[in-house]
């Protein structure tokens, strides 16, 4: 299967079913699109309905269904994603989850600013990890 070969390093870390549900969705979009970006966003789409990225890894999230805009869209073109947080959970969700990645200011963050501090600690956090 090429899509265990590509396995990105978040998903390394991560649980066997997330690892399970890209490598499906990716070697999926290969038969269907071909190898290269596009079946990447694919199987990234696929894994934003039931995980979250949670610093460097990915974590099963408690209710299935798109994580953004982009993740709604059954093949998503290039464009502004989330990055893998669950910008579609509740306001409590996010804060719960920057107190975990220990973001500084979060009571005071609007959704949107907590969205986009989730990310920011998860990129951090995955580039400590390579």
């Amino acid at each position: 299967m090429p899509g265990r070969k590509e396995l990105p390093s978040t998903l390394e870390r991560s649980p066997k079913e997330a690892q399970e549900t890209w490598i499906k969705a990716h070697d999926s979009a290969v038969e269907t699109y071909g190898e290269g970006e596009r079946a990447h966003r694919t199987a990234f789409s696929a894994l934003k309905h039931s995980f979250e990225k949670v610093g460097d890894h990915w974590e099963k999230k408690a209710a299935r269904g798109p994580s953004d805009k982009q993740a709604e869209k059954s093949t998503p073109k290039a464009g502004k994603t989330a990055e893998g947080v669950d910008a579609n959970a509740s306001k409590q969700h996010l804060y719960d989850v920057a107190t975990r990645l220990g973001i500084p200011g979060r009571s005071r963050m609007t959704k949107e600013e907590l969205v986009d501090a989730i990310k920011k600690a998860n990129r951090r956090a995955t580039s400590k990890a390579r």
